[in-house]
């Protein structure tokens, strides 16, 4: 993408700006920003609302599971009961999407994973009781495998196609408003 995702530009501000805007709205107790690659400069220029928490995973390029891991590091400090892991590049989701994962973990589900058409997307919950089984996955495999070795326990929340959509070439940008 030729620079950090989480600075790339979408609805008058940023990936990683619009997605804290998105979830500092939606029923979450809180926000935590991990940031990786180039931390610094996207903490400087990621438009970040106040209130959001961000940390820093220095072991970004051992791939998102560290990031995953680090964000569970935060929400044990705070004693959260469930996280809900997405990645910048899906800036585009909507909140009847996060509104529909959030109310999934809540009513009980230990994972909640957005799905459409048969596919899973983005966000994940992961209600604390499998937190264990993401510290243990392999960075090589992720959180995919946790969903994998134990299908009995995520419940797929059918929502819109806004789920599936991540950006990882230039020519797959959204259009500016």
């Amino acid at each position: 993408m030729g620079g950090p995702k989480a600075l790339l530009p979408v609805h008058g501000t940023t990936f990683l700006g619009h997605l804290c805007r998105l979830f500092a709205v939606s029923e979450l107790d809180a926000t935590i920003a991990v940031l990786g690659a180039s931390a610094e400069r996207v903490r400087a220029e990621g438009e970040i609302p106040p209130g959001v928490r961000v940390v820093v995973n220095e072991r970004w390029r051992e791939g998102m599971l560290t990031s995953i891991w680090r964000g569970l590091d935060e929400a044990e400090t705070s004693g959260a009961g469930a996280v809900l892991v997405h990645p910048v590049d899906n800036p585009l989701v909507s909140p009847a999407t996060v509104a529909a994962v959030i109310g999934a973990v809540r009513s009980g589900a230990a994972i909640a994973v957005a799905a459409h058409a048969g596919r899973r997307g983005h966000p994940v919950a992961f209600a604390r009781a499998t937190w264990p089984a993401l510290r243990a996955a392999s960075p090589a495999t992720g959180a995919r495998q946790v969903l994998l070795d134990d299908p009995g326990r995520v419940v797929h929340v059918e929502t819109g196609p806004d789920c599936l959509l991540d950006f990882d070439l230039p020519a797959d940008l959204p259009p500016q408003r």
